[in-house]
């Protein structure tokens, strides 16, 4: 049996910076990724990383209140505050990790501007921040000599008398499961965007952490908040960073018109995430579009600041398109990008599962609320790892060793086995999973409806009882990923029906959730977190209070 102090589930930015966190405390700490760690989603981050540096006069109390007004509200203010005050730290500290980040004509840092903030705080390298932030985070890995369980396949965590103290994985080159005996465990998965379809995610994104912990006992909060990204591209989602926008791109319909002049005339086309797709679908529903699209358009930067800056969706647009950003607008949409909420943790990243942590897109504590600033996610994913990898260490050295029996794996392995032995009855994990997105997409975007929703419901219904009897084609044990594929299935119905059940449950609109019958802001009966929770029944709903310091709720305009 193999065993840890910590283990940390994901190979991603929050994974790696609580891993790094945790080896720092002298423990002894491992990786499970099922992906080779540079292969992980944050990779897919463009624009940058949010923070307040007081040296170019800005603070972190503007950028809190920012973030706070960003979340429409719903964002704990406790931990936007610990966010943003430890952001220009967690800047310094990447760079002197290795971090190359973009400097300006004077040789100092460079930043840009993002949407919902009145000051550029974004730092960046070009547009794939994420990608050189991963990169130097691994070599930081390599460096420490952290363990790291590459291409492993999370299937159970092994919960005892209500605590956590480890999990049974799936080795992918052998087939074989096996025990990761471990005093805590981080969750570090990412997000779920694949449960909708089309969408800005990677194939990897399947809500596996968030429906593990979900399954042993952990509720999840805030899930009914899905963001869509204003620019993506139509038919495979592909992301347009905002970045564009920051550089100073616009976004026109049909007519030509810089159309968010009517929707937020002093923040145009950096309005918070939500109010521009909101406006894009607007300018769509309404026949302003441009085959389903509006336009995005940055030929007034000139080739060399497209050069420069934003080289990559340069390239995505040469490649998809044909369409060289210097000479023509390219057609965008809103398009799924991530998952506001997640798996209820504090600040420290614990679960209410003693020995369970979590932190990244599959955690909410909640510094997004309703609607995510963009490059906070980047922020979140550093400063909430760090945390939870300290958080982690300090319970797993006080923690006694529990003895777990090596039966513990059975279960796990019969249900494999079970699926395996399933005939061909016509049906795939595939043509489930397609509906599924596509349902998700129909009636859980943008903006809803209370008979859409109730139509996802019982169309996602339908879909967890035919993955009862789905089967594999692929019979063997290495690296089978049929089987993989199917598992991740069970993972993303489990939390398509968290948010399906939780918007449901939502009577306004804030942030990303727009309800078509209650098109305002209820502050007095919906200023709480929707909690879900697994039940042998079935999801059970309950109410958490926004936590709130010094910002009251006021409305929200850009």
């Amino acid at each position: 049996m193999l065993e840890h102090d910590v283990l940390v589930i994901g190979g991603g930015l929050a994974g790696l910076r609580a891993a790094l966190e945790a080896q720092k405390s002298g423990v002894d700490v491992a990786v499970i990724s099922k992906v080779h760690p540079v292969r992980s989603h944050s990779n897919a981050a463009q624009g940058g990383i949010n923070a307040a540096l007081t040296d170019r006069g800005d603070n972190w109390e503007d950028h809190a209140y920012e973030t706070v007004k960003g979340s429409d509200y719903l964002g704990d203010q406790d931990a936007i505050e610990i966010l943003c005050q430890e952001a220009g730290q967690a800047i310094i500290e990447l760079e002197h990790m290795g971090v190359i980040f973009s400097r300006d004509e004077t040789g100092h840092l460079g930043t840009r501007a993002f949407g919902g903030q009145q000051k550029a705080r974004t730092f960046f390298v070009a547009d794939f921040t994420g990608q050189a932030m991963l990169q130097v985070m691994y070599e930081q890995m390599i460096k420490a000599r952290v363990r790291v369980y590459e291409e492993w396949f999370l299937t159970s965590l092994v919960i005892e008398d209500g605590e956590c103290h480890g999990v049974v994985a799936l080795e992918m080159i052998t087939g074989t499961l096996q025990i990761i005996k471990a005093k805590a465990v981080i969750m570090a998965t990412g997000g779920l965007g694949r449960l909708y379809e089309p969408t800005t995610n990677a194939l990897i994104c399947t809500g596996d952490g968030i429906a593990l912990a979900y399954r042993a006992g952990a509720p999840l909060i805030d899930m009914e908040m899905v963001q869509y990204h204003p620019t993506t591209l139509k038919n495979n989602g592909v992301l347009i960073t905002e970045a564009a926008r920051g550089e100073g791109a616009y976004l026109l319909n049909s007519k030509g018109e810089r159309f968010m002049e009517k929707y937020a005339p002093n923040m145009m086309e950096l309005a918070s995430r939500d109010v521009v797709s909101r406006a894009e679908q607007t300018e769509i529903n309404e026949r302003r579009d441009v085959d389903g699209c509006v336009l995005l358009d940055l030929r007034h930067l000139g080739r060399e600041k497209i050069h420069e800056r934003l080289s990559y969706i340069n390239e995505v647009s040469m490649d998809f398109l044909g369409i060289d950003l210097a000479e023509a607008p390219v057609p965008v949409r809103p398009g799924m990008h991530y998952q506001m909420g997640g798996i209820k943790t504090d600040v420290n990243g614990a679960t209410i599962v003693p020995g369970l942590y979590a932190a990244g897109e599959c955690a909410c504590v909640s510094v997004h609320g309703g609607n995510r600033l963009g490059a906070n996610s980047l922020l979140d994913t550093i400063i909430f790892g760090r945390r939870s990898g300290e958080a982690a260490a300090i319970y797993s050295r006080e923690k006694v060793d529990k003895q777990i029996l090596e039966s513990r794996v059975s279960q796990d392995e019969n249900h494999l086995k079970e699926i395996m032995a399933r005939g061909d009855n016509g049906d795939t994990p595939a043509k489930i999973r397609r509906e599924m997105g596509v349902t998700m997409n129909d009636y859980a975007a943008v903006f809803r409806t209370t008979e859409g929703m109730g139509i996802a419901r019982e169309k996602l219904r339908g879909l967890k009882e035919r993955y009862q009897s789905v089967p594999v084609q692929d019979k063997g044990r290495v690296f089978n990923t049929n089987i993989l594929f199917a598992l991740e299935l069970g993972f993303m119905l489990d939390c398509a029906e968290t948010i399906v059940v939780s918007a449901l449950e939502r009577k306004e609109s804030r942030g990303a959730h727009y309800m078509a019958e209650y098109p305002q802001r209820d502050d007095e009966n919906w200023m709480k977190h929707i909690s879900v929770k697994n039940t042998p029944g079935g999801p059970t709903l309950d109410y958490i209070p926004v936590t709130i310091t010094q910002w009251q709720p006021q409305v929200r305009s850009y």
